[in-house]
């Protein structure tokens, strides 16, 4: 029987729990599922749990770290195509359930679902431990990008299949938990994402930055942040950018970010400032400098930087759903088109590069929309996933 509990509805949470997290990517990978677990990580251990990170070697020379509270694991990997700088893990089923025979966890939690991932779902099972999944990428949406919208149908198997091993499964947003749901996923329940309002800030707005893109008070800067691949909806960025040029010159571009399209991007637009991939304050930095911010993916399961604008203080046009259905009132907080309407994406867009009091308006409250989201709501429904996964497998085993 499918079943869909609300993490509200879950009693106590245990004040110290053995969490063992296993994922494919981690900082610093630059990534929304990296930067999502090392924020739960953090809250974890700050909040008195015990937390084993198990993740591939993203180098040779990387030594695990520990702390109080904190151990990490790594197991070998090996690079994905065409997403330098990331790399999936190899199976380890035997060390995993040897490692957790040793020391064995209250609960596993698996973030991603690679061969380390399934090798930790197979020793977990195997040992009686309770399971939770998250689901973070539409790996079945990129099929159709990347020349293989035949492996559509067999990808959605293989993940129902892997999420369905585990006793829950967390989404980040009701609509994503409807989606998985028809699709036979069981046990989906919602926990949220959260946003650093402190990091990303409009206090953090250099002019000096803004001059080096030739910019100056009157310029509209325009901002992406992201991977440059086509799963990203890169041609209606462009398009859209096209649009707002043809409003006014006084429009620049800034592309924050890395990947498969950057070179031909730069060859064709060379006016266009590829800053590269960016981190921290650098990136917080860059999204304060700019004004409006564009995000035309349609494969997200999120969308952390629609979160990270909107605290930034940018006008944010997006497509409603993911975050910015969660957070953006249309025409009050940011522009919402329709899912998939492209051209409605586009006119939008083009609306704000002569209408900059329609800008700062939605900037303004766009920030004070953002300023709601904090990363503890997000941390208590977490332990209280958790929680459930916990006394759900104490109930059927013990």
């Amino acid at each position: 029987m499918n079943e869909s509990v609300s993490v509200q509805e879950l009693g106590g949470v245990p004040s110290s729990l053995r969490v063992a997290i296993v994922t494919e990517t981690y900082p610093p990978e630059i990534n929304g599922v990296a930067i999502t677990l090392s924020r739960l990580v953090d809250g974890l251990c700050i909040r008195g749990h015990r937390v084993q990170l198990v993740r591939p070697k993203q180098h040779a020379s990387d030594s695990p770290t520990r702390s109080a509270g904190f151990e990490e694991v790594l197991k070998p990997g090996i690079a994905i195509p065409r997403y330098n700088g990331l790399k999936i893990g190899l199976p380890a089923r035997l060390a995993l359930k040897r490692l957790w025979e040793m020391n064995r966890p209250d609960v596993v939690h698996v973030a991603t679902e690679g061969p380390l991932g399934w090798s930790a779902l197979v020793a977990a099972r195997s040992l009686k431990i309770a399971l939770s999944t998250s689901f973070h990428t539409n790996f079945h949406s990129y099929s159709k990008h990347y020349g293989a919208a035949l492996l559509q149908k067999p990808i959605v198997a293989y993940l129902r299949k892997f999420h369905n091993r585990a006793q829950g499964t967390m989404v980040p947003t009701e609509s994503l938990r409807r989606e998985l749901e028809q699709l036979g996923f069981r046990n989906v329940y919602v926990v949220s994402r959260g946003v650093d309002t402190k990091l990303f800030s409009p206090s953090r707005r250099s002019e000096e930055l803004r001059r080096s893109w030739g910019a100056d008070e009157r310029t509209l800067v325009v901002l992406y942040v992201g991977r440059l691949a086509p799963e990203k909806s890169l041609p209606v960025l462009i398009e859209s950018y096209a649009a707002m040029r043809r409003r006014s010159c006084a429009v620049k571009l800034v592309l924050v970010g890395d990947g498969p399209e950057r070179a031909q991007l730069a060859k064709r637009l060379p006016e266009i400032i590829m800053a590269g991939p960016r981190t921290g304050i650098v990136l917080a930095t860059h999204y304060a400098s700019a004004d409006a911010f564009l995000f035309p993916s349609l494969t997200e399961t999120f969308g952390n930087v629609t979160l990270e604008a909107m605290a930034s203080g940018l006008a944010v046009v997006a497509y409603d759903y993911a975050a910015a259905k969660l957070y953006i009132d249309h025409d009050q907080s940011g522009l919402l088109a329709p899912f998939g309407d492209s051209a409605a994406f586009v006119d939008l867009a083009a609306g704000l590069a002569n209408e900059p009091m329609l800008a700062m308006r939605l900037r303004a409250r766009a920030r004070r929309i953002a300023e709601g989201a904090d990363w503890e709501t997000v941390l208590d429904d977490f332990e209280k996933g958790l929680s459930r996964i916990l006394q759900q497998t104490n109930a059927a085993y013990f």
